[in-house]
């Protein structure tokens, strides 16, 4: 699947759209360069599960949970500042994948031995129509 948006809101659009076809479990991985809206695609996410929370990359954190307005937890996880996979040891990160919640991965081309093969990956790229245009495209790894 591929989408083509002209700006912010449209974004949040289809980040919507998309989050309407996922389950508890799935895991999301979001590509893309330094500012092209992962953070604003999760926004998007969370905002059609009703996440109540302030939504914003974990950069600094690493992770970062969010609840649902049915009582489902979704896990945001920035692993940019990650520089050696053994560090995803330390915060149990395979039982934040293993627990059922929705689990999504900014920057997911640094810990590749971490990331379940069913995931889905989203790739967000700038498109040179508009510098509020995007790519947006959806597939499994």
């Amino acid at each position: 699947m591929e989408k083509i948006t002209n700006n912010e809101k449209e974004t949040l659009g289809f980040a919507k759209e998309f989050a309407a076809t996922l389950s508890s479990g799935d895991v999301i991985c979001l590509s893309g360069d330094l500012g092209v809206g992962k953070t604003v695609f999760t926004k998007g996410i969370c905002e059609y599960f009703k996440v109540s929370d302030i939504v914003n990359s974990p950069t600094f954190t690493i992770v970062n949970e969010y609840s649902a307005d049915s009582g489902e937890t979704i896990y945001h996880f920035d692993m940019y500042r990650i520089d050696d996979e053994d560090e995803l040891i330390e915060i149990g990160f395979d039982d934040y994948l293993n627990s059922g919640a929705l689990c999504l991965i900014e920057w997911p081309e640094k810990v590749p031995s971490y990331i379940p093969k069913n995931s889905l990956k989203v790739s967000i790229l700038r498109d040179n129509s508009s510098d509020d245009a995007r790519i947006i495209k959806v597939e499994r790894f």
